[in-house]
């Protein structure tokens, strides 16, 4: 596998039992040992199953089957026009179902960014599907109590302006529109970025043909081109994750999902020190919540941890996954 060349990975396309399409990587090691668990990656916004690039080999090499999809929405997977079918709990019965489609009924999850946040979800809406879980950069939030609309959040806190920014129609022609100048806005390095996050700043970057955006964006041009490659169908399937907010609330509700993860549950979270949206304050809260967690803090690293500090998040999952506690977690669930 060469992280620079996406045909050298193993690609699949399979409609799974709730009617999608999904596009994923499946490599298995050879000669597969099953008492591995296997991985399955969840990739974030604006991101791909290539975001795992530099993960998926080296996890194979180590046994491990790594299967990564385009979440949906993204690259071949299908593209819903309905905001709703993006809802947490639809993107978890998705996973769930791509479990079953390939006889897999228990599986270690690992997301990133949008990613964390729904394998947060999973280990609620299925937790018997779960062996362990890892998030990366965004720490676990417990299902709201109230709905927040995210216009109201944006305004009690202004960092939160860009997601109203996403959540509204008017983004999704001019991110279109700028795909280049888009992914470098936020892939970058922690010492380069750019303030886009309050109301107004990030169409006012992104439209602004003053400005070059190469330096400091983490792709380099290769990559870029890639990525650019993977929205050519649109923007969508990505923006509509933040569109369901109120849908997410009420499914949440109806199903009195529990704040806590299930006590017995092994959760790795793995957060650079300079990602300006994990604050340590939100770390420590999710330790409210979840019995058995683990926290790993990447020193001077941003948010594009799996970029950012390749190596070492590689390794850090893999010295998760080889602890007593998870080996026992996998032998008990088999």
């Amino acid at each position: 596998m060469n992280p620079s060349d996406p045909d050298s990975f193993c690609h699949r396309t399979v409609q799974i039992s709730t009617g999608h399409l999904y596009h994923f990587i499946d490599q298995i090691p050879a000669n597969y040992d099953s008492t591995r668990p296997p991985l399955i990656c969840l990739h974030g916004f604006p991101d791909s199953w290539f975001g795992w690039r530099h993960q998926i080999g080296p996890w194979c090499s180590q046994g491990f089957r790594v299967i990564v999809p385009d979440m949906l929405g993204y690259g071949e997977t299908d593209m819903p026009h309905d905001s709703s079918a993006y809802s947490t709990k639809n993107i978890c019965n998705d996973i769930s179902a791509l479990l079953d489609f390939l006889d897999i009924s228990k599986a270690v999850v690992i997301g990133h960014d949008w990613g964390a946040y729904t394998a947060g979800r999973f280990a609620l809406w299925h937790p018997e599907r779960l062996i362990a879980l890892v998030m990366l950069a965004v720490p676990y939030v417990p299902p709201t109590l109230q709905h927040m609309p995210v216009e109201e959040m944006a305004r009690k806190f202004p960092s939160y302006g860009y997601q109203a920014y996403f959540a509204s129609e008017a983004s999704t022609a001019e991110i279109e529109a700028n795909p280049v100048s888009f992914l470098q806005v936020l892939f970058r390095t922690p010492e380069k970025i750019l303030p886009f996050t309050k109301l107004g700043q990030f169409q006012g970057l992104i439209t602004n043909k003053q400005i070059d955006f190469a330096d400091g964006c983490l792709l380099n041009e290769h990559d870029l081109q890639i990525y650019v490659s993977r929205f050519q169908r649109g923007m969508l399937g990505p923006l509509s994750y933040y569109r369901t907010t109120r849908t997410r609330f009420e499914e949440e509700k109806s199903a009195l999902l529990p704040a806590h993860l299930p006590p017995n549950l092994h959760v790795l979270f793995i957060y650079g020190t300079k990602d300006a949206t994990c604050p340590p304050s939100a770390v420590r809260n999710a330790h409210k919540f979840i019995s058995q967690l683990n926290t790993v803090a990447l020193e001077d690293v941003g948010h594009w941890v799996m970029l950012e500090a390749q190596d070492r998040v590689t390794s850090e999952v893999l010295r998760f996954l080889s602890s007593p506690e998870i080996s026992a977690s996998q032998k008990s669930r088999m």
